[in-house]
């Protein structure tokens, strides 16, 4: 079997690190949350969708989250079944229902922002179709774990699943060039710089940050309860051949 990387093959060393890592992220998120949202709804009304786009402060950075944690999710089961490392297992069932939840606050908030700009609270879309996929896939994984009581093999038959699901990434990410898409092309992370102005810019990147230092800090607490429960389990088991 490959050795483990010493991070993953090392749990009190995680335990440890998460222990203080966790409240830190979670008082980063509370901050940047707080800042983005004061200058988000204090900015001036866009002169096209006027106060409406302010959802985008709560969607976009959701819509990111969603794919990033997808992506965290992806290569966790990549290493479990490389490694065969029950931390990196663990990392994977733990990301699973926040990144459901992401994708889900994009599909609402997308719903309610397109409403008044496309006249219809949901299209076929490219970009929309293939996120309501990545959210059934996400939904998908969640059941398969708890369909299957053997540990080991729940963790394996969702790790290829999830591997699989990776191919909605690009998907997603490439939507709007590759198909007909009501929804405009990338606007912060495009060649030739941001194209929207830094009044803008500036909260949706902290509602990001925000976000993400929200994802690790849940992450982090999720994974510790999954180390927690196997303990325990581990531990009756022990007892009760005892």
């Amino acid at each position: 079997m490959i050795p483990a990387p010493a991070f993953l093959s090392n749990p009190e060393r995680f335990m440890s690190f998460s222990r203080w890592a966790a409240p830190l992220f979670g008082v980063i998120a509370i901050g940047l949350g707080l800042a983005g949202l004061w200058l988000g709804f204090t900015a001036p009304e866009d002169y096209q969708q006027g106060d409406t786009v302010r959802i985008m402060f709560i969607h976009v950075p959701a819509a990111w989250l969603a794919m990033f944690v997808y992506a965290c999710l992806a290569v966790a089961s990549f290493l479990s079944l490389v490694f065969r490392h029950v931390l990196a297992d663990a990392a994977a069932a733990a990301a699973a229902p926040l990144g459901a939840g992401f994708t889900f606050l994009a599909l609402v908030t997308g719903s309610l922002w397109g409403r008044p700009m496309w006249g219809a609270w949901w299209v076929w879309d490219a970009r929309l179709t293939s996120v309501l996929i990545l959210f059934l896939i996400y939904l998908a994984y969640i059941a398969l774990r708890g369909a299957i009581d053997d540990e080991t093999k729940a963790g394996r038959a969702s790790a290829i699943l999830a591997l699989v699901g990776a191919v909605n990434l690009p998907v997603i990410h490439y939507s709007v060039e590759w198909w007909n898409s009501l929804h405009q092309g990338a606007s912060v992370l495009r060649e030739g710089g941001p194209a929207m102005p830094p009044v803008f810019l500036v909260p949706l990147l902290l509602m990001a940050l925000a976000y993400t230092s929200a994802f690790g800090s849940l992450w982090l607490v999720r994974i510790r309860g999954e180390v927690w429960r196997r303990r325990a389990e581990a531990a009756a088991l022990r007892a009760a051949r005892a």
